[in-house]
């Protein structure tokens, strides 16, 4: 059967921002090496104070959070000296490693004048012998990417999503396929290798999976290898990737995810002891 299940996002809090979330469930840790997504969507108000809004100063280790980005920008700050904004339609990739501490803020416009940020934010697990690596921030503007065929703002970002495509040119410390964008009401034709986990979300709209049936919106399809073609309605907000397997023991806390509940410790005592490095926001434009 193509698709091996269909999980409704379910609201969740993350502090003060409502996020949806479809992994992990109480009933789904994680489909490896996707350890979380979120789908968030928040209005701007104009005249919003741009230290107040979005995601202040936190720490990770041990995977890859990417932002996949819709709507409004992202401003990224982190404690390598990393300082950049990508705009709607690109991405924000970091293999964390060793440990970074970064902010996730609206642009300074967006919050000037006003205006609706969107985007996803999936964990990527990263294998026990990158878990210490040294942190890469890899930022792609949407001119960055190229385009799905007969999808013009429908962005390849990393590996192959199928074998008539480009192939994305983001290339992060554990190999992921991976396309987001708006879709047209051309057919959409993507793949997953053997031996590999594909997630399918629609951020709004509706389709049909040729195989399968209905799609719908804010539910997670989760794919097994074979090659697929969805034909969605245009404007149809969509977010697809895989990649294989890392078959390790999980051990996370909050931000920190690794194989162990030593390397935990050892994570949390790192942070405290300033090792991740520290975040002053206001000393970065």
């Amino acid at each position: 059967m193509p698709v091996l299940s269909a999980l409704p996002a379910h609201e969740v809090m993350m502090g003060a921002h409502p996020v949806k979330q479809p992994i992990p469930t109480q009933s789904v840790d994680q489909i490896d090496p996707f350890l979380l997504l979120h789908h968030h969507t928040s209005t701007i108000p104009s005249g919003t104070d741009r230290w107040d809004a979005g995601v202040g100063p936190h720490p990770h280790r041990g995977f890859s959070p990417i932002t996949f980005i819709w709507e409004g920008g992202v401003h990224h700050r982190d404690s390598r000296g990393n300082n950049s904004v990508v705009e709607a339609g690109g991405v924000q990739w970091m293999d964390v490693g060793m440990g970074i501490i970064h902010s996730e803020r609206p642009p300074a416009k967006l919050c000037t004048k006003g205006g609706v940020q969107e985007i996803i934010q999936i964990w990527v697990n990263l294998p026990s012998s990158k878990k210490t690596m040294e942190p890469v921030y890899i930022p792609f503007q949407k001119e960055e990417l190229p385009a799905v065929v007969g999808h013009p703002d429908l962005k390849i970002v990393s590996g192959i999503v199928h074998s008539s495509q480009k192939v994305g040119p983001l290339k992060g410390a554990y190999p992921v396929n991976s396309a987001h964008g708006i879709a047209t009401e051309k057919p959409f034709s993507f793949s997953v290798k053997e031996n590999e986990n594909g997630l399918l979300y629609l951020l709004n709209g509706r389709g049909r999976l040729e195989g399968y049936g209905i799609l719908d919106h804010s539910i997670l399809y989760h794919m097994s290898a074979g090659e697929y073609t969805a034909h969605l309605e245009k404007g149809t907000k969509v977010f697809f990737i895989s990649a294989a397997p890392i078959l390790e023991k999980v051990e996370s806390y909050g931000p920190f995810v690794m194989n162990n509940q030593k390397e935990i410790m050892e994570a949390m005592r790192d942070y405290q002891m300033g090792k991740m490095g520290y975040l002053v926001e206001r000393d970065m434009p």
